[in-house]
């Protein structure tokens, strides 16, 4: 390929990773409030935080776009730009999916935990923060990172709508060069490796949030203690 198709291929590459980490950030914030309050103790916020999951789960993030991008204009006479539309749909319906990871490390968070900070009289927001979110958040990480390959994989689909990234620009390539096999191998290993790096990047912060979650027991600490001995007639200790 000449410099300038290359220069069109990075070009796509700048646009992938900025509708990833902007989508990913609306993913994140969607999916920590929508999780949340799945375990609400008022059942109307349950049952809107529900309806919200599947209602976003259970609808495709293709047309989804193509709703946030083509029918919101006419209903609501205003339009949004390419990276804003799919920041939109992707950030939504990948929270929707990630709420579901946050419902289930916090229902996993041992019982006796909650009633601990019943008992020291905190309140339902600080056992939130101070208690349940530090040991749920660790657990959470591996299947958000599997969650954030998926929504790299799902910024493909954002090229219907003519926004220049990566699989766009590739085509936009193939159809100069006439030539698919060389390219869609490029445009695969690029999103490879991106992949690769997202996944060494969330295995670091796993392990940086799992080490601050808990302590290796103190040098010594599991020997166990020595009893007393007892001597003599009617077992005197000594």
């Amino acid at each position: 390929m000449t410099s300038g198709l290359w220069e069109l291929v990075l070009e796509g590459v700048w646009v992938t990773i900025q509708l990833l980490v902007l989508s990913s950030l609306l993913a994140t914030a969607v999916s920590f409030v929508v999780g949340v309050a799945r375990t609400h103790r008022l059942w109307i916020v349950r049952f809107l935080a529900g309806f919200y999951t599947e209602v976003f789960r259970g609808t495709s993030a293709l047309v989804m776009i193509f709703w946030v991008f083509f029918v919101l204009p006419p209903a609501f006479g205003w339009q949004l730009v390419p990276l804003w539309a799919g920041t939109l749909a992707l950030g939504l319906t990948y929270g929707a999916y990630g709420s579901e990871i946050v419902r289930g490390a916090l229902a996993a968070v041992d019982p006796a935990q909650r009633e601990g900070g019943i008992a020291l009289s905190f309140t339902p927001w600080q056992r939130m923060r101070l208690i349940l979110l530090p040991q749920a958040v660790p657990e959470m990480i591996p299947p958000f990172s599997n969650l954030l390959v998926e929504l790299l994989k799902g910024t493909a689909l954002v090229s219907i709508m003519g926004m220049g990234d990566l699989a766009f620009s590739g085509n936009l390539v193939r159809l100069a060069l006439q030539e698919s096999a060389e390219i869609y191998t490029y445009i695969l290993l690029i999103y490879f490796v991106i992949a690769f790096l997202l996944t060494r990047l969330m295995r670091g912060l796993e392990k940086k949030l799992k080490a601050g979650a808990g302590k290796a027991p103190a040098r010594g600490a599991d020997v166990e203690p020595k009893r007393p001995e007892a001597s003599g007639v009617g077992g005197a200790v000594r």
